[in-house]
């Protein structure tokens, strides 16, 4: 079996239903109305996804484009939900899928999250027939492909590949200050307070959807206690009380004391812009950032914004990768399969990735239509050790809702010994 069995199945509808209270109700009016369009049978598509960002929806329009060119007769429904960094998304589509009223494919992350969730829940049929046609056993790699298989069948398409382990800095600081990217813990204290000596902040944060203190404490926990352990963690194999979760957590909390006052208030996008400007030196984010960097900035790689995996996890790349699937209560479902075809194509992946500052995950992916970092991260996920995320599809919904909690709790409070009580009792309630 590729995925791990044991989830919380009801917490997904649940912790998703109780988030739509606070979205809009015009994308769930608007998905309702076009849903029963695609139940009808006749020929169109509506795509689920949260990519309403401009790198985003850009390669999401040009990917399109390509389908429109292959399957002129089928109208695609772009059925994007902005907001929440996928929460909003993910309440709507549990409400949709909770009133048997599916889109034709919707967004999800490979590996322990949600993906499983509605696998177990019997909301997905296999792909296995596609995979065989299309030789996409031969074009993906394994690993992978394992993230999206229970009991011999295969879930999902991947469309991208994202590592959330990265260190993004800015240039001209680094060398004005003689600086060069924190390869340790020790280094980035000394490097911060440099930083801060002259007036900059070290580390950009945002916090505004609440996952994004997760996603720097996933890497903190990574590079403290290195990928067995984190992965055991993660396969509920290791005690959060250890000390290595310990010393990750006071580490945490000391680079806390290194960030802007505002984090709460600020979008992920709006602290790399403070990197990109100048007010800060560096922000820890999944290279999503890299597209918001190129795309809606306009700078080069490498001048314009630098990068280097988060300290201590030199030779690991955290992975997030988003995949598609065929809902298994389609009326039609041949729309989904044909659009597909065109996701986990080369020619659909290598239009949308280098647009969106992603890279495409298959093998034979044309190197050349990618910049300096997307080329390196290519390089990384070939050779280095693959792990998950927490909060990105690394633990089922009921353990991140918690862990997310428990995270707030700590950002508030710097109570360690709470903190690890309540993730092990998120851990005990929503088994790995």
């Amino acid at each position: 079996m590729g995925i791990r069995k044991h989830v919380a199945l009801g917490l997904v509808s649940a912790l998703a239903l109780g988030a739509l209270a606070g979205c809009g109700s015009t994308s769930s009016t608007s998905s309702a109305s076009s849903g029963a369009a695609q139940s009808s049978g006749n020929q169109q598509l509506q795509i689920f996804s949260w990519w309403t960002g401009v790198a985003s929806s850009k390669a999401l329009k040009a990917l399109i484009g390509v389908f429109n060119q292959e399957y002129p007769h089928i109208q695609v429904i772009n059925e994007a939900v902005a907001g929440g960094a996928g929460s909003n998304a993910k309440a709507v589509l549990a409400s949709r899928m909770e009133a048997g009223n599916p889109p034709g494919t919707f967004q999800v992350h490979a590996g322990n999250g949600s993906l499983l969730s509605w696998i177990q829940a019997g909301d997905m049929a296999p792909l296995n027939s596609l995979y065989q046609s299309q030789g996409w056993y031969h074009d993906f790699p394994k690993s992978l492909l394992n993230m999206l298989t229970v009991n011999g069948k295969i879930y999902a398409v991947p469309v991208d590949m994202q590592r959330a382990n990265v260190l993004w800095y800015n240039p001209k600081i680094f060398n004005q200050y003689h600086l060069t990217p924190p390869t340790t813990f020790n280094q980035f204290f000394a490097d911060a307070a440099v930083l801060q000596s002259h007036g900059i902040t070290p580390l950009a944060l945002a916090n505004h959807g609440n996952w994004e203190t997760t996603l720097l404490y996933s890497d903190v926990l990574l590079g403290t206690v290195g990928p067995k352990e984190y992965t055991a963690l993660l396969d509920g194999k290791a005690s959060w009380n250890s000390p290595g979760v310990v010393t990750a957590t006071n580490t945490f909390l000391h680079m806390m004391q290194y960030t802007n006052s505002d984090y709460e208030a600020l979008h992920w996008q709006q602290a790399d812009q403070m990197v990109a400007q100048g007010q800060a030196a560096m922000n820890v984010m999944g290279d999503w950032a890299q597209g918001y960097f190129t795309t809606d900035l306009h700078l080069t790689p490498g001048t314009g914004f630098g990068w280097a995996p988060t300290p201590g996890t030199q030779g690991t790349f955290a992975m997030v990768s988003d995949v598609f699937g065929l809902p298994a209560k389609l009326s039609n479902p041949t729309p989904t399969l044909d659009f597909l075809k065109v996701l986990g194509s080369l020619k659909g992946q290598d239009t949308f990735n280098p647009l969106k500052g992603t890279f495409s995950p298959r093998l034979d992916a044309d190197k050349s239509l990618y910049d300096a970092y997307s080329q390196s991260a290519m390089n990384s996920f070939k050779k280095d050790t693959l792990v998950l995320v927490i909060g990105q599809g690394g633990a089922n919904p009921g353990f991140t809702q918690a862990f997310e909690n428990a995270m707030v709790s700590l950002v508030s409070s710097h109570n360690v010994n709470q903190f690890i009580s309540a993730v092990q009792s998120a851990a005990a309630a929503n088994p790995l």
